[in-house]
């Protein structure tokens, strides 16, 4: 089975380019990438300066290694702005940068630029539980991060400051990519911990996202519609999915699938088969809807064989990629005959 022309596109996110990385991914029956490279921390904004502004010489290298083994980039990540999240001086500086990246983007034929938010990333708040058959989950609770003090670089920041930093970025940013036809797509906030290290989360509740897309109105200002997150949260994925899909503000889809005990602050992710995701109902919204973006199975559980075997091309284990992609494939396949 092949990509569809108008329809989702099945991808991974990887942050190496060399051809042993392609040739596996390619062999995966992906044609579609994320590209994930340049984020050396995963709860910290800071080091990050240095990737901005993104230029032609930075990218073209990996869009030619894509090219050449017959994929394409179709979403990149974008970081490297604190100031601009705290609202510190020289924050201008940094979305100036961000501006120069999108016109990059839109010469190199990039669609779409994913950004997170945080102040504080939560991710204290992990651990691994055994799973089925021996297999390793990743599980949050939010009584680990509770109470723990902001950090000196950070500072604690309220709601309202965070909206009203962000509205700024947005006010300047999404003009220009709205213009050179870029989507931005900003990822929830996960964990979508209630407070992070003194700090509230803007992108932690389905209300906060609806707020988002309705700051700059342009289908150039959307979402990454997790489903995962979406169930984190104790909302419905399905409803999620359509409210903002009819919006045209699904601009990039992680899908994944948890079991959720306590919404927001308690949860565990699973196999894609035995969560509380109707992932195939997901997958049949997407669809019905006539999303034409890419599908990031993400997050597989950690089996035997990716603990003798990870390769470069991910964080995640290959053999656990290979399972999620197969499935979202079959899934995907199923929702287009329905």
């Amino acid at each position: 089975m092949t990509d569809t022309a108008d329809g989702p596109k099945i991808g991974i996110s990887i942050s190496n380019f060399d051809d042993s990385t392609l040739r596996r991914v390619r062999q995966l029956g992906i044609t579609t990438v994320h590209s994930s490279g340049g984020i050396p921390s995963p709860n910290t904004n800071f080091g990050l300066e240095k990737h901005l502004p993104w230029t032609e010489k930075m990218l073209g290298s990996d869009l030619n290694a894509l090219n050449a083994h017959g994929m394409r980039m179709g979403a990149k990540m974008i970081t490297g702005f604190p100031k601009a999240i705290y609202g510190r001086p020289g924050r201008d500086e940094e979305i100036e940068a961000v501006i120069e990246s999108v016109k990059v983007a839109a010469l190199l034929e990039i669609p779409v630029i994913e950004y997170n938010w945080y102040v504080h990333r939560a991710t204290e708040g992990y651990y691994l539980v055994e799973g089925r058959g021996g297999s390793r989950y990743r599980a949050f609770d939010y009584k680990k991060v509770e109470g723990l003090p902001p950090l000196p670089d950070e500072g604690a920041h309220t709601a309202n400051e965070v909206w009203d930093n962000i509205t700024y970025f947005l006010e300047a940013v999404i003009p220009v990519a709205s213009e050179k036809g870029v989507r931005f797509a900003l990822h929830p906030n996960d964990p979508p911990a209630p407070i992070s290290r003194g700090s509230e989360q803007i992108m932690g509740s389905v209300a906060g996202w609806k707020n988002l897309v309705n700051i700059v109105d342009s289908t150039s200002n959307g979402i990454t519609f997790d489903c995962g997150v979406t169930r984190e949260l104790g909302e419905d994925p399905v409803d999620t999915a359509r409210y903002f899909g009819e919006m045209d503000r699904i601009n990039h889809v992680h899908w994944r699938n948890v079991i959720t005990e306590i919404p927001g602050q308690k949860y565990t992710e699973v196999f894609l088969d035995e969560g509380q995701v109707d992932m195939q109902a997901v997958m049949e919204e997407l669809v019905r809807q006539g999303y034409p973006r890419m599908v990031y199975p993400e997050h597989p559980p950690i089996i035997d064989h990716d603990e003798e075997f990870k390769p470069k091309q991910s964080s995640e284990g290959y053999a656990g990629l290979a399972y999620t992609v197969g499935y979202a494939r079959a899934s995907l396949k199923a929702a287009l005959r329905a």
